[in-house]
């Protein structure tokens, strides 16, 4: 039998040269073992120092990562396991071909076997290390790599055979020099230790980009010497970019960042705290108390334990104090507590936010909102805003008492809502201008509807609003309710008005005096003188009718310049029992009662008799028109009480009744609601200012059922009474009889007065009596004849004129009169002025101290004989009051 001869069966028939004798087997068996073992350790390790940081910041529970570990070493365990009854197999066949070598050297079938045993355990190996996504290798001392793993590979983008044997220079680049110092320096410690580990930045070159490793490196020993080197790598690029990353975020942060020990103490700080905190830098916070940084250290205790209660505070705001001025810093602080896996504490962590200046910023602007709603408030005119849709955003208090409404009521309205439709259309063009830029303000007066249905008047003034860029973004106005000032301006053009017509009237009322007194004088003359009934009964109504011209004359007069009154205490109701007597006549005729009901206790008032008698009669004459002019009979029913210091008086009738919407004007001069020709419209214009002088009130309401009321407060006095007599020669009263008479007859009287139907008239009428009247045109001529003849008494007219025509006051002849030598001798004459004005009562005192006396124009002549009988009887002596003779 032919011997087939081959190279391994050759290897094996050579025993000096066999490759598998017992020692290699046993050689590789513990190599085996120990790169199983130390590739564990590697892998172990590695991973707890690569991972463990990593784990333990991670936000999320990850408990079961130790889990996976503890399987993952299980299976490497189980392939290790494996891998030793593959050896204890592979150490079987062995000392089986030791057995049968000398014998049999034919075997070829067991060689075929442990060849194949040998190939499937290291195919076993490079699938185990091939899985790991780190990268696996070994490299020998200068550099040339041994083996790679698959990870290895790719990251080159490249085969095994392409890497295997070549140097580690030709794919990275080391650029960082330093790094190749420290490792020459590094090195003599690494064969020492046979170990090391850190991060090493590189770049690969076909790649291009520059990886971050955190390496392993453990040293390959053989008989004691360090033949080479074998480690894991893991890419820690994206981890480092992040780290970079969150490290400038950290110093670059505006908010204070802290951490703290559970004793909180801090363990690190970034910058931004230590600038808030007055520090160069954050190593002089480290190990600082936090609480030692509060204004109040006991608001970091209360602090800490809500922080331990809840593990989280949000946003709260605290006061820390700088370190180099002791200024105060307000912060906002969140904070959180941080547990590991576990539970167990691991550190406080939080931010502080500066809001110190925010807060300075808001405290001013409350300030300033402070002042500017306090001077809204005090401002007396009403402020808007609008939009551009001319809708309301703002307005101020002041609209509550201006239109009704409250602030919030007008907030979305459109303008000119309320808005008298006459002045809409201005207002609306306005505020088109002014948006729109064609104007830059705008003054406008309009009308609005108040809440409550009236109408009021304001005047406007109105300007654009801008925001930052310039833009017209609303309008802001000012408004001021000018309903009472108009109402003023009416009531003074008004006044101006009477005051005019006032010093007209009393002009003309001047001057009818005179002819009236004429008229009155020669009717009463004539009436007297004449036998023929119908002669006399036509007289006696020119009489009345003349009278009836007087009394409006003195009306006017009273109103154009009203004489100041002459008070005395009052008691009220005997002063309106004799006024009701005056008119019980034409009251009884007229088929009206008169219910009067007085408070027996009424107090006393200060006034003047005559004045409040024209006030009582107007009232009561008034009331009694207004009841005939809807029956033939009424009531008029006067009430007297007293509320608080005032004495009330009511005149309440049955009559027609006040329209409403004539009330506001009722005592308006030469207002009447009367008939043509009733009234003159002076009535109770003359009753508001006569009260109005006895500081007092007057006032008219309509009732519901028809008729009105009219109300006339006085103050109370409490002065001693004293009773004043009411004038009896009165024009407003009924005609008195002639009174007794002491004869006149022999008398000398001069008539003094530039009024010819004046100086007639009581010429004839005094020469009718016997008395002797000379008359004097002028003053000149007046003393003149007073020079030659003794007077008994003279009259003379307030209101002279001179030869030369000039004015000369009946004072000024009195006075000069007087101081005439020849009049020093005899007893002066009794004087009695005559005017047409209304005398101040001041001036009648003067008067009637010096002995004169007041005849008011126009007077009848029955009382002027009876003033000359009551000064010229012999029972009556005249002197002056104040003469010591």
């Amino acid at each position: 039998m032919t011997k087939i001869s081959t190279p391994r069966a050759e290897t094996l028939a050579e025993p000096p040269s066999v490759a598998l004798d017992r020692d290699l087997l046993t050689r590789r068996e513990r190599g085996v073992w120990r790169s199983a073992l130390l590739l564990l350790g590697v892998l172990a390790i590695g991973l707890a120092i690569i991972s463990w940081d990593s784990v333990r910041a991670m936000p999320h529970h990850l408990e079961a990562l130790p889990v996976g570990l503890v399987v993952l070493v299980a299976l490497f365990v189980i392939y290790a396991w494996r891998k030793t009854n593959e050896i204890a197999e592979l150490r079987g066949l062995v000392r089986g071909i030791e057995h049968h070598a000398a014998t049999d050297h034919n075997n070829n079938d067991q060689l075929d076997q442990l060849f194949s045993l040998i190939s499937r355990s290291q195919q076993g190996y490079r699938d185990l290390i091939d899985t790991f996504e780190d990268l696996l290798f070994s490299f020998t001392l200068d550099g040339k790599i041994l083996t790679v793993n698959r990870s290895f590979a790719d990251l080159l983008n490249l085969s095994f055979a392409d890497v295997v044997g070549r140097s580690l220079d030709e794919f990275f680049e080391f650029p960082d020099s330093a790094f190749r110092k420290k490792v020459q320096e590094l090195l003599p410690r690494f064969l020492e230790l046979r170990r090391w580990t850190g991060v090493v930045r590189a770049k690969v070159k076909q790649r291009g980009s520059t990886y971050y490793f955190d390496c392993f490196l453990h040293a390959i020993v053989r008989d004691g010497v360090v033949q080479g080197v074998s480690g894991i790598a893991r890419d820690v690029t994206r981890e480092r970019e992040n780290e970079t990353r969150f490290t400038e975020l950290f110093q670059t942060l505006r908010e204070g960042v802290y951490l703290a020990s559970a004793d909180d103490r801090i363990t690190e700080a970034n910058p931004a705290l230590a600038q808030m905190l007055g520090f160069s830098d954050k190593e002089g916070l480290i190990n600082i108390e936090l609480a030692s940084f509060y204004q109040n250290a006991a608001n970091r205790a209360e602090e800490r334990a809500k922080l331990d209660e809840l593990g989280f505070l949000r946003t709260r705001e605290v006061t820390l104090k700088h370190r180099q001025d002791g200024r105060e810093v307000v912060a906002l602080h969140t904070t959180a507590v941080i547990h590991d896996p576990s539970g167990k504490f691991v550190r406080y962590q939080g931010t502080f936010v500066d809001v110190t200046e925010q807060r300075e910023i808001e405290r001013s602007l409350h300030r300033e909102q402070e002042f500017a709603r306090r001077l809204m408030d005090s401002f007396p005119d009403l402020v808007v805003a609008l939009d551009t849709e001319a809708r309301y955003t703002f307005a101020s208090p002041q609209i509550l008492d201006a239109l009704g409404y409250r602030p919030e009521d007008l907030i979305g309205q459109k303008l000119g809502e309320r808005t008298d439709p006459h002045d809409r259309v201005a207002m609306l063009e306005m505020f088109d201008d002014l948006i729109s830029g064609r104007r830059s303000n705008g003054q406008i007066e309009y009308r609005t509807l108040h809440k409550n249905g009236t109408w009021r008047s304001f005047r406007a003034s109105a300007r654009p609003l801008h925001d930052e860029t310039g833009r017209t973004t609303g309008i802001i106005a000012s408004a001021r309710d000018i309903t009472d000032q108009q109402r003023l301006q009416q009531q003074l053009i008004q006044s101006e008005r009477l005051a005019a017509m006032g010093q007209m009237i009393a002009g003309v009322a001047h001057e009818l005096n005179n002819p009236l007194t004429a008229i009155l004088g020669v009717t009463e003359l004539m009436r007297d003188q004449t036998v023929d009934e119908t002669s006399r009964r036509h007289l006696d109504l020119a009489h009345r009718q003349a009278r009836r011209a007087a009394h409006i004359v003195q009306d006017l007069l009273v109103f154009s310049r009203p004489a100041m009154p002459r008070n005395t205490l009052l008691h009220l109701s005997d002063l309106l029992q004799r006024t009701l007597q005056l008119h019980e006549y034409s009251l009884r005729s007229n088929q009206i009662h008169v219910d009067l009901i007085a408070r027996p206790d009424l107090p006393t008032v200060l006034g003047d008799s005559n004045q409040l008698t024209q006030v009582f009669l107007n009232l009561i004459v008034n009331a009694e028109q207004a009841i005939r002019e809807i029956r033939e009979q009424g009531t008029l029913r006067i009430r007297l009480g007293v509320v608080g210091d005032h004495v009330l008086i009511t005149f309440q009738d049955d009559g027609v009744g006040i329209r409403r919407e004539t009330l506001p004007r009722i005592f308006d001069p030469f207002f009447t609601t009367k008939r043509p020709g009733r009234g003159t419209g002076l009535g109770l214009s003359i009753c508001m200012a006569i009260i109005r002088e006895h500081n007092g009130d007057i006032s008219a309401q309509p009732l519901p059922d028809g008729g009105s009321v009219f109300t006339v407060s006085l103050p109370v006095c409490t002065q001693p009474v004293v009773l004043a007599e009411p004038d009896s020669s009165s024009l407003h009263g009924p005609e008195a009889p002639a009174p007794a008479v002491a004869p006149l007859t022999g008398k000398r009287i001069l008539v003094v007065d530039d009024e010819e139907g004046i100086r007639e008239l009581v010429a004839d009428s005094l020469g009718a009596r016997g008395v002797s009247v000379d008359c004097a045109v002028s003053s000149e001529q007046g003393l003149e004849l007073a020079a030659r003849h003794c007077y008994d008494a003279i009259l003379c007219d307030l209101h002279l004129e001179s030869e030369s025509g000039l004015a000369v006051s009946g004072f000024e002849f009195h006075d000069r009169l007087c101081e005439n030598p020849a009049s020093r001798s005899v007893a002066p004459p009794l004087f009695i002025f005559m005017t047409g004005d209304l005398v101040d009562s001041a001036v009648n005192e003067e008067a009637s101290r010096q002995g004169s006396r007041f005849l008011q124009k126009p007077f009848r002549i029955t009382e002027l004989i009876a003033l000359l009988s009551e000064l010229l009887s012999p029972a009556t002596v005249l002197q002056p009051k104040n003469s010591s003779s």
